[in-house]
Order: C-alpha cells, then structure tokens, then sequence
C-alpha cells in the first residue's frame, strides 16, 4: 500500500514499507517532510520546488538521503561535495529507483510564463507508472501509460485553467489533485475545483489539504 500526502503548494511525499519519497519540497511548503525523507526528486530550480540550503541541510544530516534533479539544481546542492555521489542530474528518458519507487523522467522545459522570461528546464515525474507530478509543465506520459494520479497545477503566472482543463482531459487519470495552488485565495481554490472537476474529464477530483492522505492502489 501506498500512501500520498500533500505537505503544501507543490509537495507531496509518497510512502511505503516504511520508505518515504519527497518531490519539490519548496519555500511554500512544510520542509519539516525533509526530516524524514529517503529520497527527494526537483522538478526544477524555482525556490517554490526546491529550498537549495534547507535541501543542502537535509543532505548533511541525513547521510543516506538521495536526490534526483535537473543538472542545474545538482550544480547548486553539491557545490560543497558535503553529498557527493548522491545527488543525481537526470534528463528526460531516465529510470531509477528511489526509496523504493521506480521512476521515470518525462520532458524538458518549463511552461512559458512570458517571451521576456527565460525558460528554465523542467523535468515530470512519472512513479511506479501511476503518479504524474509534472512541476511547471504540462508534460504528457506515454500513450501506453494509465495514470492513476495527476498532480495537477491550477495556479502561477505560466498557466491559465482552459489548459489545466485539457490536460487533465489528455492524461485522463483515475484521480486528478490539484496542486501549485499557494498563491491562490480560498475563493480561488473553490473556482479551480469547481471548474476542473467539472470539465476536466477525470473520475475523481480530490482536494487534498496540507498533511490530508489519499491512499493508492
């Protein structure tokens, strides 16, 4: 069993036999799930998906910690050797294993916020062949895959919800939870919720608060 919890904006942890997997543990979320993680993977360097020194204190104290991120997000962690050989570059087309979990690495770049706004590289996640956290991107998974769980983005300057909408429609999971929603008043919450669940195509909508659980398979 496999248990999935939201630990705010964009943060979730995944945990099984006792193994808990971390991704995008940003300024906008509760870092205290680093004390206890095995793995952490980035999407990308944006400070609301990686807090590079509370990561980096992670890493000092927790000596058999693991992370997965782009290669620039390597370049700022390790640049005192303090995690030498564990923290890994990836790239999309990448399969390991972390804390357990199989995973794969999907697409390149983050979305366009603006043509004046450089483009920063931003990889998916795809766990254990189910759970697709995308961070910044709409990136698909393969046409073979079934995803069980998108991790959606409903808010931030690159997106508007007419293509939250249709990406959750092309991915067609068994459960969409939105996510990327910190800047986002209760108001605003309920208008995503109101408007993906209806539109987007999915089964199940399910909002999950911070520390709120949804368990998988």
């Amino acid at each position: 069993m496999t248990i999935l919890t939201r630990w705010g904006h964009a943060c979730v942890r995944l945990e099984r036999a006792g193994s808990r997997l971390v991704i995008d543990p940003g300024s906008f979320s509760e870092l205290s799930v680093l004390d206890a993680a095995d793995a952490v993977l980035v999407t990308h360097e944006h400070p609301d998906h990686v807090v590079v020194e509370r990561l980096r204190a992670a890493l000092a104290t927790r000596s058999h910690l693991q992370v997965w991120a782009p290669a620039v997000v390597v370049g700022l962690l390790d640049g005192t050797g303090v995690a030498a050989g564990r923290v890994h570059a990836v790239q999309q087309g990448d399969v390991f294993t972390a804390a357990g979990f199989d995973v794969v690495v999907l697409g390149e770049w983050h979305e366009l916020v603006h043509p004046d706004v450089p483009r920063v590289a931003n990889v998916a996640y795809l766990v254990d062949g189910s759970v697709l956290h995308p961070g910044d991107s709409f990136t698909l998974p393969p046409a073979t895959t079934s995803v069980d769980v998108l991790l959606a983005p409903v808010s931030g300057p690159w997106l508007k919800l007419a293509e939250v909408i249709d990406y959750a429609r092309a991915v067609h999971p068994r459960v969409v939870v939105p996510i990327h929603d910190a800047l986002l008043s209760d108001a605003g919450r309920a208008s995503a919720d109101r408007l993906v669940a209806a539109l987007g195509g999915s089964p199940e909508y399910r909002r999950l608060g911070a520390g709120d659980e949804l368990v998988l398979g």
